[in-house]
């Protein structure tokens, strides 16, 4: 019904009392999502205060709901990402006497700064991938920031309207992540403390129900917690909550008996490093399909804009010479694919034009026993990093080494490529048996600027997901590539931008010629 309607229609007393009803159930524009977070960390104990707890830590015990399981539980926290929740389930008897005894073991998810991980019922140890990853890496985000500098870290929030939780009203705000992830946070309409926590993390659904609220250092601490874990339900009982503890850094880290020695990475990076001409020839003789889903965001982590594209592809000289044939799911005309293909024809002209002069700079270079001073290699890599948390594992069915990397504080950049890697941190898969990095993920742990930001200022926190899969048993091939970029561009705009690719349909073909465009013939 619009206005007009309204002003021609006779309105009953009744419609009268409706229309009352639902304006006072609706969330006023006073009560937006700013409003509530104010009044939630005035009552937590102002934001000053929230801004100071650079660490957390909350032990307890707790009760499963059907009193099949009980054992100890511990939440640590550390500025400005670290995250560790542990569940320790003691050993008993199965209620079920069919059941075999209940064997004791811990449930650990974490993050470190770096890497997430987490420990299984059965024990094992392992790194989380893909969505899971960012998952904790995004509740460890939340959990230091109590809501302060929500916008500056890229987090999206939007006022959803009221809930009922536990017999509470309640009004419910959703967060949402630089990488797109979401949380449901409910405030106690009364108390403005929070009621409830929603979310995925390790690609589990969790919920935290809040109750029992008391001051420890002028910061309210919840003391009872009902934890929502996939199908299980928790009863746990806080017996004490510390502010600003000191927490070791190997509380995030990977447990030490999941470690290994790490080889001379110098001379691993070197054999790899030389092995990519090799890989590099390999790729000619495959084609494939690229997708690539790019998603813009609003400040309030809404979606603003979403593109499809389609490719397809080649390898010249370990480049992609790429052709574009769909857009949001529809092939081009014909007068834009033959646009298209025209593109494609001077990328390989260029990509022709730049390996002669590589080939003729670097042989030049190494007459001259000089470098490109720009071009970060592997001894930037080795001096810009330390390497940490060594351990092995299975990706993808091959046995890989694992390592997290993180900016060297000793190390003082003086060229722009060495202040790129100086700035990221993350973690690297890598097979040593066929001298490939088969994973990285990385982030910008510091703000970029390009010619001073002017030009562009790649933000903190702007990081990429890059996955390869071993393919007809001679070479791995890009699978996956994920970017969650914020940048500010000539000073002004600002854009937070999510870019998905997948890699697909792999094929093997003969290269005949790479002045003709078109589909490579196959094998």
């Amino acid at each position: 019904m619009n206005l007009k309607e309204l002003s021609i229609r006779r309105i009953e007393p009744l419609s009268i009392a409706i229309i009352c009803l639902a304006a006072l159930a609706a969330p006023s524009h006073a009560q937006d999502a700013n409003k509530i977070i104010d009044q939630y960390q005035k009552a937590a104990g102002g934001s000053k205060a929230l801004s100071k707890i650079l660490t957390l830590t909350i032990e307890g015990t707790f009760t499963s709901a059907d009193g099949a399981k009980s054992g100890s539980y511990t939440f640590d926290i550390k500025s400005p990402n670290r995250y560790y929740s542990e569940l320790n389930v003691e050993s008993g008897v199965a209620l079920d006497a069919a059941q075999p005894k209940l064997e004791a073991h811990h449930l650990i998810e974490a993050y470190n700064g770096k890497s997430a991980w987490h420990q299984d019922a059965s024990g094992g140890v392992s790194s989380l991938l893909g969505q899971d990853s960012l998952q904790m890496e995004d509740a460890a985000l939340y959990y230091n920031l109590h809501f302060n500098n929500l916008k500056k870290n890229k987090i999206g929030f939007a006022l959803i309207g009221r809930a009922q939780v536990q017999g509470r009203d309640t009004l419910q705000i959703e967060l949402t992540s630089p990488a797109g992830m979401k949380r449901e946070i409910f405030f106690d309409a009364q108390t403005h403390l929070i009621a409830k926590e929603s979310a995925v993390i390790a690609g589990i659904n969790q919920e935290m129900i809040y109750g029992d609220y008391r001051t420890v250092d002028d910061v309210k601490v919840p003391f009872k917690i009902e934890l929502h874990r996939g199908n299980d339900v928790f009863q746990i009982t806080v017996t004490r909550a510390v502010l600003n503890p000191v927490v070791s850094e190997r509380v995030f880290d990977f447990p030490r008996k999941s470690q290994v020695q790490l080889p001379d990475l110098k001379a691993l990076f070197k054999q790899i490093d030389d092995n990519q001409k090799a890989i590099d020839k390999i790729l000619e003789n495959y084609a494939g399909t690229r997708n690539e889903e790019e998603t813009e965001y609003d400040n309030a982590g809404q979606v603003k804009k979403k593109e499809v594209k389609e490719y397809t592809f080649f390898y010249m000289y370990g480049d992609e010479i790429s052709t574009l044939v769909k857009k949001d799911g529809k092939p081009l005309s014909d007068d834009e694919q033959k646009k298209e293909n025209e593109k494609a024809q001077k990328e390989i002209a260029e990509v022709q034009k730049n390996h002669d002069k590589k080939d003729a700079k670097e042989a030049k270079a190494e007459e001259q026993g000089k470098k490109n001073d720009d071009d970060p290699d592997i001894e930037t890599f080795l001096r810009a990093c330390q390497f940490v948390n060594p351990r092995r594992e299975r990706f993808r069915g091959q046995d890989v080494l694992v390592f997290d990397f993180e900016p060297n504080p000793e190390f003082k950049p003086h060229k722009m490529g060495e202040d790129i890697v100086h700035k990221l941190a993350g973690v690297i898969w890598i097979d040593e048996k066929a001298l490939d990095v088969v994973r990285l993920e990385a982030y910008f742990v510091g703000d970029f600027k390009i010619a001073g930001g002017v030009l562009a200022n790649l933000q903190k926190g702007t990081s990429f997901i890059f996955e390869q899969a071993f393919t007809n048993n001679e070479v791995w091939l890009p699978t996956y590539l994920e970017a969650h970029v914020g940048v500010r561009l000539l000073l002004v705009k600002g854009l937070k931008v999510n870019m998905v690719t997948r890699y697909s349909d792999y094929k093997k073909f003969n290269v005949e010629t790479l002045h003709t465009v078109g589909p490579p013939k196959q094998d």
